[in-house]
């Protein structure tokens, strides 16, 4: 349907396309508008066409309204195919092998109201009354005469009318001449010409008659036809040469004699250059407004033809698709035709024509139409005769430099809308002379190669401005000659952003979809206040926080306003957004806002910090880490002691040294709890051997001892004794290699309170880790297993009398 209506538009003198060719607009009413008034929600529709069918199913639903089987190899119908089918409507049997038909096989089908058996290879038709139909085609089967019954008289809801013969007789078309039909289309193909005998046939009563022949053959139909209240004629495969050229102007005679004849098709039309100028020639004085060829092919030499301009009816004419099939001839014989006709509207589309010459006199055209040719920028270069045309379209030509496209316009005061899109047009940033006459008010360049300099050459009035699928980057911040630009489509470009409308101050409706639009600015919406209609989706938007403002805004407009809402606008970065409408894009305030997230990770640390101090201060935590790391060396040490060392003549687990101002403690708290668990310790008073000095016996006891305790304190640091013992054991002992003196600060010891002689001391005190007696009761379960883990080991102790003992 879009593309029946398509091909059969043309251009009104007012600018606006409206359906030329009422004979396709009326076909297409009546088919279209037949099959969806039969075709409600709850119908049952049913497509069989195309599956080698060879009789018609029977297992049809009884509900079936609409019956496709078309393009099949059905040969026969009998009344038992569709008498169950009580509420068809529709009935599409085109393209199959039926040779005969009898109209009773429907009568139990009353409803049935378009019944389409073309292309098939009937050759008779019995008559039986079916009053419903409104619809009925038998054209492009073998029938001899036309296939009129009596019966057909009754059908007086019919609109359209397919029929084919072979021969005419005048009233063979009598029992249907008093129903008003919109339609009737003729298949001539196999018609076949007496000599020296013409035929006549009259059609009384039909807005739209339409006549096929055989595309192979001359046209050769001597018929006199007469219609009455024809507004439509199309004839379809017509094949000219300047001898029978005639014959095609004999038989329109009839068929244009009437004032009612408004519009003429030629479809699939080859003929030489004069015939077609004589059939132009024809019909300019002819009351017809409109023709329109489609698939026109030119023929054998194409030379100079004189052609009279004089006055006419015709309005508009319309060639698509023209094969030219001669290489050599004369540009000026050719185009001249066409540029003096002094006509309102002339569409000349997908050609092989260069050029189209500067009419010579001021010209009647309003709308031109060029699409699809191989113009140059050299078209209507210093044209001055085009003062009336309105709307001139050039797209898909070889139109290159956007400069001479503006000078071109400079001749056409009443220009308005303009269109040279899918061209290769270039603009450059110091272009000079780029002139557009300020009429213009619609301009199309899209689909060009056009880069931001474009914005520097552009009609100054212009209100509606397509630069759609270009290569603009940037959209200049310094324009300041569009003030009248009210709609402006640059969807497919690389644009980064959207454009403010400070420059554009009447912009109310932006097409920028399918860009490299990242963050869009939230500026646009303040800038931008007469904005209707707003089409930005498709973008490869970054959700992030600067996303958020232009989220907030889009998404408070009207649906009417932001096109694609929301399923057009999703995320395309992150990875983890990707494919997420940005409807549905959250993130908190605080992430977005630098200064407030370092603010509140301050705090949060602070706070941290200071709870953290808290506990430990509160808890003593590092003394019991430290006291924990102390046990776990300790442990780690006993289990690594030489094998040498375990082998000597132990006596004593531990020699203890102290003083006698600390003995009360280490009486009632060191020595209890050591020997409770079978450590054998050494003290002085009690194991000092009597006779010997005093250094002797510490040497002896040290020596006899695995391990040497001292317990420090400042009444330990003002003992002589004490520091002999303590040089001793560590002179002894680290001489030896062993790790084995174990320090207990029973009370802090100021550092300034050890004189200097005692260096070893602070060394020691300094160097080494000491067991640190705590006064709290909670925390000397800790201290006394630390204790135990430094004799945590199996030794082999010796007696006085050498007995051994484990």
């Amino acid at each position: 349907t879009a593309a029946l209506e398509e091909n059969h538009c043309i251009m009104t003198p007012d600018k606006e396309p409206v359906v030329t060719n009422l004979c396709f607009v009326c076909i297409v009413i009546l088919i279209v508008g037949i099959i969806v008034q039969v075709s409600g929600e709850n119908e049952l529709r049913v497509d069989m066409s195309k599956i080698g069918l060879t009789h018609v199913p029977k297992d049809l639903s009884p509900r079936t309204e609409v019956l496709d089987i078309s393009q099949n190899y059905i040969s026969e119908l009998q009344i038992s195919d569709f008498s169950f089918l009580s509420g068809l409507k529709v009935l599409q049997l085109y393209h199959n092998r039926i040779q005969r038909l009898d109209f009773s096989v429907f009568k139990f089908n009353r409803y049935l109201e378009y019944l389409d058996l073309s292309h098939n290879q009937l050759q008779k038709i019995s008559c039986y009354p079916v009053v419903g139909v409104k619809h009925l085609d038998l054209s492009f089967n073998d029938f001899d005469a036309l296939p009129i019954c009596t019966e057909f008289g009754n059908l007086t809801q019919l609109n359209f009318l397919g029929l084919s013969a072979a021969k005419f007789q005048p009233l063979d078309l009598l029992p249907i001449a008093h129903l008003h039909l919109n339609y009737i289309l003729l298949d001539l193909g196999g018609y076949y010409v007496k000599e020296n005998e013409a035929e006549s046939l009259q059609i009384l009563n039909t807005k739209s008659l339409h006549f096929v022949f055989h595309p192979e053959s001359l046209f050769s139909v001597q018929v006199n036809i007469s219609v009455n209240t024809l507004g439509c004629l199309q004839l379809t495969n017509i094949k000219l040469n300047d001898e029978n050229c005639q014959v095609l102007i004999n038989f329109l005679l009839e068929l244009t004699r009437g004032p009612t004849l408004l519009n003429f098709t030629l479809n699939h039309m080859e003929t030489t250059w004069k015939c077609l100028v004589r059939v132009f020639q024809f019909l300019w004085p002819k009351p017809v407004e409109y023709v329109n060829i489609y698939n026109l092919t030119i023929v054998e030499s194409i030379n100079e033809e004189d052609f009279a301009y004089s006055e006419t009816a015709l309005k508009a004419l319309k060639i698509e698709h023209i094969k030219n099939q001669v290489f050599i001839f004369s540009q000026t014989a050719l185009y001249t035709v066409f540029s003096e006709m002094n006509i309102m509207v002339l569409t000349i589309s997908d050609t092989p024509f260069i050029h189209m010459l500067c009419p010579q006199a001021p010209s009647t055209f309003k709308f031109l139409n060029f699409t699809q040719n191989v113009f140059t920028d050299s078209v209507f270069q210093n044209c001055s005769t085009l003062v009336q045309l309105e709307t001139l379209i050039l797209q898909k030509n070889g139109l290159k430099n956007l400069c001479k496209v503006s000078l071109m316009t400079k001749n056409m005061p009443s220009l308005e809308f303009l269109d040279v899109s899918l061209n290769s047009l270039e603009s450059h940033r110091f272009e000079e002379n780029c002139t557009w006459i300020e009429s213009i008010v619609v301009l199309n360049l899209s689909s060009n190669i056009l880069t931001d300099s474009v914005f520097s050459c552009l009609p100054p009035k212009v209100k509606v401005l397509d630069l759609h699928n270009n290569r603009i980057m940037n959209i200049p911040k310094d324009v300041t000659h569009l003030e009248a630009l009210q709609e402006l489509n640059v969807a497919f470009n690389s644009l980064a952003d959207l454009p403010g409308c400070g420059t554009f101050s009447s912009l109310s409706v932006l097409i920028i979809d399918h860009n490299s639009i990242s963050h869009p600015s939230a500026d646009f919406f303040q800038s931008c206040q007469k904005m209707k209609s707003i089409q930005a989706g498709n973008n490869p938007f970054q959700c992030t926080c600067e996303l958020r403002d232009f989220i907030q805004h889009i998404g408070q407009l009207p649906s009417e306003v932001v096109e694609g809402w929301p399923d057009a606008y999703k995320c395309d970065y992150p990875e983890s957004y990707k494919g997420t409408p940005l409807k549905d894009f959250h993130v908190s305030p605080l992430s977005c806002n630098t200064g407030l997230l370092i603010a509140t990770i301050g705090v949060v640390v602070l706070v941290l910090a200071g709870s953290v101090t808290f506990f430990c201060l509160y808890l003593d935590l590092p003394w019991y880490l430290r006291m924990v790391c102390q046990w776990a060396q300790t442990r780690h040490r006993t289990r690594n002691v030489p094998l040498e060392e375990l082998q000597r003549n132990l006596q004593f687990h531990a020699f203890i040294s102290y003083s006698e101002h600390d003995s009360a403690w280490v009486k009632s708290e060191l020595l209890p709890n050591l020997e409770k668990e079978d450590i054998r310790i050494c003290l002085h008073e009690r194991n000092f051997v009597p006779g010997k000095s005093i250094v002797e016996n510490i040497i002896n006891c040290i020596e006899k001892s695995y391990k040497s305790i001292f317990v420090l304190s400042p009444n330990f640091v003002q003992s002589e004794w004490c520091h002999y013992e303590l040089y001793f054991a560590h002179h002894n002992l680290f001489h030896e290699g062993s790790d084995n003196l174990l320090l207990i600060l029973l009370e802090p010891i100021p550092p300034n309170s050890i004189p200097n002689k005692y260096h070893k001391l602070r060394a020691l005190m300094t160097q080494r880790t000491y067991l640190e007696w705590p006064v709290e009761k909670s925390k000397q379960g800790l201290f006394w297993a630390n204790i135990r883990a430094a004799f945590n080991m199996n030794l082999t102790l010796v007696n006085e009398n050498n007995d051994v003992k484990t």
